[in-house]
């Protein structure tokens, strides 16, 4: 009975190990990365909305901090994201038969650039744009601008993580 006791110990034991290899998010992270950096993201777009450029830095970071296992740091990370707002920009989309927008479209582009000190090959710069449609006679203010600059940097985090660390 004892003998059965430690060899269901050392199979739960060696499934639960088995599984730390494995990620749900599909990141491909070699073993030797522990860190990772995001330098603060300029906002040089036309159209500036105060605080954006901190609110995406730190939207990028936490992504980062619940999808991966890396340590966040100031200098010398192994991963290193850096880049700047390019565009925030609200468009009429559809219009409506007395000339006024039926439908609004909030878009904001980043351009990253993205270092991998253990694998130079991974370096990349990209632009990720994304967007939030809103009804035309709707102000973009309050709670909808926070829902729509939410969701734009959650689609936005997700795709740049996709295209460094996932490569999708």
């Amino acid at each position: 009975m004892k003998l059965f006791k430690i060899t269901l110990l050392v199979l739960i034991s060696l499934t639960i190990l088995g599984c730390g290899a494995y990620s749900f998010t599909g990141a491909s992270i070699p073993a030797s990365t522990k860190t990772f950096q995001v330098n603060y993201f300029q906002n040089n777009a036309i159209l500036v909305e105060p605080g954006l450029d901190r609110q995406f830095t730190l939207a990028l970071q936490d992504l980062l901090l619940n999808q991966t296992n890396l340590e966040l740091v100031t200098s010398n990370g192994d991963l290193v994201y850096e880049g700047e707002i390019t565009e925030y920009r609200i468009s009429p989309t559809t219009a409506q038969a007395d000339n006024t927008a039926a439908q609004n479209k909030l878009t904001i582009s980043v351009n990253v650039r993205f270092y991998n000190k253990k694998n130079e090959e991974d370096n990349m710069e990209q632009r990720f744009s994304f967007f939030y449609d809103y009804a035309g006679d709707a102000n973009l203010v309050g709670a909808q601008k926070v829902t729509a600059i939410e969701e734009i940097f959650e689609r936005l985090t997700q795709d740049i993580f996709n295209a460094t660390l996932a490569k999708w």
